[in-house]
């Protein structure tokens, strides 16, 4: 905790959670511009990035770079991130395209019918924790987390950018001779630790650029989602 006058600034912030409607439901699609079956869940992610109570990201992974079209998106740490809830889930193998719902549901991400009816299922759900994003007069980014759960559980903290919007001329591998547009795609990744959930937490960060900023706190595996914020 900070001194007086950042519990002073905490107390302007509500002291209770926002409406559950309120709290979009994040969508991670894990996808690759070398996967001849990612088109369909691409396209499907700019309609999801229309709704203001989605928050959708693309998170292009490297391993069907090897195939002959390296993607120019494409993390190892998106992989990392794929292959951590996969063993959260207790599966060997990950694959493209997939989706994760709000951390815990997985499907596959060309299929809008059942990615929609577990965005529904998610959407509404009160989880008691909170985040609110600032952008100060000095360039930095202050986070504020909250949490009202009778029992408080330990959530790690991420930050993530994107990019709203990108158009990419394919020419090798399964996609070869193809254009496709890409939406919300992730361009960094940062761990800000973990947060016991037990008191408030005030933090300053470092940030720069306009990119779109989105805070993630989430139960460790990486599992639930807890709260997502974000800042356009």
């Amino acid at each position: 905790m900070r001194n007086l006058l950042a519990v002073l600034a905490l107390s302007m912030f509500p002291a209770t959670a926002p409406a559950a409607e309120d709290q979009p439901v994040l969508v991670e699609l894990f996808t690759s511009q070398g996967c001849s079956s990612c088109p369909p869940a691409d396209a499907f992610l700019h309609e999801l990035a229309e709704r203001e109570d989605v928050l959708p990201l693309a998170l292009h992974v490297d391993y069907w770079d090897y195939i002959g079209w390296k993607d120019i998106f494409a993390d190892p740490a998106h992989t990392e991130r794929q292959r951590a809830y996969a063993k959260a889930a207790g599966r060997r193998m990950v694959y493209t395209p997939q989706m994760i719902i709000n951390g815990e549901d997985h499907i596959v991400g060309n299929r809008p019918r059942d990615v929609t009816a577990l965005i529904e299922k998610h959407r509404g759900e009160l989880r008691n924790v909170t985040l609110d994003l600032e952008r100060l007069e000095d360039g930095r980014l202050r986070i504020i987390c909250r949490s009202d759960r009778a029992t408080p559980v330990a959530l790690d903290l991420r930050l993530l950018r994107y990019r709203p919007h990108s158009t990419v001329e394919i020419t090798r591998g399964e996609n070869a001779g193809r254009t496709l547009d890409y939406a919300n795609i992730v361009t960094e990744m940062r761990d800000l630790g973990r947060w016991d959930a037990v008191e408030p937490m005030d933090m300053d960060i470092d940030i720069s650029g306009d990119a779109p900023i989105v805070v993630i706190a989430q139960r460790a595996g990486p599992g639930e989602v807890m709260a997502v914020a974000r800042l356009r």
